[in-house]
């Protein structure tokens, strides 16, 4: 059988989750060593960047 990796966006999601997969006794893992969320706000905002074009190109002369 395949698995499944889902992503709820709230705490009710993942209860909501949780309670329906208690309902129908599919066992799952939970795993709550998910990123540091510092990392995940400087990959936020470097995205944002690129998106609005706050980019440059480095020449490797200049490293």
């Amino acid at each position: 059988m395949e698995s499944l990796i889902v992503h709820p966006k709230n705490k009710e999601q993942l209860n909501a989750l949780k309670a329906f997969m208690k309902a129908f006794e599919i066992s799952f893992d939970e795993d709550k060593s998910g990123y540091d969320p510092e990392f995940v706000a400087k990959i936020e905002n470097s995205r944002k960047q690129v998106k609005n074009g706050e980019t440059r190109v480095v020449n490797i002369d200049e490293l």
